[in-house]
């Protein structure tokens, strides 16, 4: 084996076993450095909204570059491409009067969003509002803020306490957040941050009226609400640009990534709501806020973000996402038949997880998926993660279905 160490692996097992290589893709398909063909199930990590090979994206990526391919934005220092991005980020923003502060991927959107709710409550006077609270299975991240937050356990292991103001509470219940709260005393609370829809821990569903009532909670007793929109933005919750929208969550602020430039370059960036941004935005009144990233905005990521916004648009690929929810929905629902399979979770956008009986034989799935033309990937505990790209035909989906099933197949022998 070479020099890569691989994230999230058991690199003994890929020392053992080697490396799956994917060397070129185009729309829905990859290829591995055979020249094997693959359906790409997981659009990458969640992120290639737009599908592989946009040629203009690269376009505008060189166009950037000739120009000036990066330039720092601390102080009152801007690059054309960034300026244009927030604004257009603040236009379709689902809170009002939005701010935009560019990081360099999820993980830096989880940490920017943590530090900013206690910066702010810091400036309102109440300096004692530092705990935040997370949900089991979530997933937001693997700096320090982000992993202590998570309800990943696994994630948490063999690095002793990471952060002491962090609290998990029962994924799926809105008495379990009030019940913490009034355990905790609100006024030491900053934030709730909530996937709204579950990704790495699973792909779950938001149960019916949930965000509803957290989002009250959190109004009720003066607690931020972040909204986690690293996988669910930018489209692929289907007929919205954010799931906070489809769901009218109103957010304080919303952490983004991934589709934001369908993972061409790295970008992430945090939504603000404006009273959240006020305390920091008046004239004159001294208030530093010392964070940030040297790739925050990105002259080139930025270029790109944009020009990965206007296929979107152009395409309507915010409708492709809702039809593909209806066409994932129908089309993966008659794998639950197959004996390994315990269930199949869809109908909250372009997302579907099969739910294995024996958790171990996720794992062994994507061997066998890769045989039958489909790169796949194991989620939460015994997950399957189904999240084409935007741009997936329903008769692809057919295709995919087929290599899943043949794959299941195999599995039963």
């Amino acid at each position: 084996m070479g020099a890569l160490w691989h994230p999230f692996s058991d690199m003994g097992a890929v020392t053992q076993n080697g490396e799956f290589v994917v060397s070129r893709g185009e729309g829905v398909y990859v290829w591995d450095a055979d020249g094997r063909q693959y359906l790409d199930a997981t659009a990458g990590l969640w992120f290639v909204n737009v599908g592989h090979g946009r040629a203009e994206l690269a376009e505008a990526a060189a166009k950037q570059m000739r120009e000036i391919a990066a330039y720092y934005t601390f102080g009152d220092v801007a690059t054309p491409s960034t300026i244009e991005l927030a604004e257009r980020l603040a236009s379709i923003a689902p809170m009002a009067d939005a701010k935009v502060f560019f990081t360099s991927g999820g993980s830096d959107s989880i940490d920017t969003a943590l530090k900013l709710a206690r910066r702010y409550w810091h400036e309102q006077g109440k300096p004692g509002k530092n705990i935040v609270i997370g949900r089991d299975r979530a997933y937001h991240g693997t700096h320090v803020g982000g992993t202590a937050l998570a309800g990943i356990p696994g994630n948490r292991e063999g690095y002793g306490t990471l952060m002491q103001d962090a609290a998990t509470v029962e994924w799926d219940s809105a008495k379990a957040l009030l019940a913490e709260i009034e355990r905790l005393g609100a006024d030491r609370i900053a934030a709730f941050f909530c996937e709204p829809v579950i990704g790495a821990g699973g792909v779950y569903p938001p149960p019916a009226g949930y965000l509803a009532e957290v989002r009250q909670v959190c109004r009720d007793n003066d607690i931020l609400f972040v909204a986690d929109e690293v996988i669910t933005g930018y489209g692929r919750i289907g007929g919205a640009w954010f799931a906070s929208t489809r769901y009218d969550l109103s957010p304080d602020m919303v952490t983004t990534a991934k589709g934001l430039t369908s993972g061409y370059l790295p970008m992430g960036a945090v939504l603000i709501a404006g009273h959240v941004a006020a305390p920091f935005h008046k004239p004159g009144a001294g208030v530093w806020w010392r964070h940030g990233y040297t790739y925050s905005g990105h002259a080139t990521s930025a270029a790109v973000a944009l020009a990965n916004l206007d296929i979107v648009e152009r395409e309507d690929l915010l409708s492709s996402a809702a039809r593909l929810e209806s066409t994932l929905a129908k089309e993966f629902g008659v794998l639950a038949a197959h004996p390994a399979v315990a269930e199949v979770r869809s109908g909250f956008g372009a997302v579907t997880a099969i739910q294995m009986v024996d958790p171990a034989d996720a794992m062994k799935m994507i061997k066998l998926l890769r045989k039958h033309g489909v790169s796949g990937r194991a989620v939460g505990a015994g997950g399957l993660q189904v999240s084409p790209a935007l741009i997936m035909t329903d008769s692809q989906v057919s295709e995919l279905v087929a290599g899943f099933d043949e794959a299941l197949r195999e599995l039963q022998g």
